[in-house]
């Protein structure tokens, strides 16, 4: 039980690192803890949302490439 929790812990994303908060589907980039939360922004900025961190994952890399192609998306509509 211990060594699934500890790989847990190893692979949940770092500050600047996209994220998946699998209790609302969603995924952003995560910006700190504050207490007993992760705090993490959407994709495109926005408002942060507050995570549990053991619903805080690694997207899959389907996932992750959606997302990246989201900012570049936007992006270029932008003109940057």
């Amino acid at each position: 039980m211990l060594g699934c929790m500890a790989s847990k812990q190893q692979t949940r994303p770092g500050i600047g690192e996209l994220a998946k908060d699998t209790a609302r589907g969603r995924i952003g980039i995560v910006m700190g803890e504050l207490g007993r939360r992760v705090q993490i922004r959407p994709i495109g900025g926005g408002r942060e949302w507050d995570a549990m961190p053991d619903m805080v994952v690694q997207p899959s890399a389907r996932e992750e490439l959606s997302a990246r192609l989201a900012i570049r998306n936007g992006n270029s509509r932008d003109g940057l």
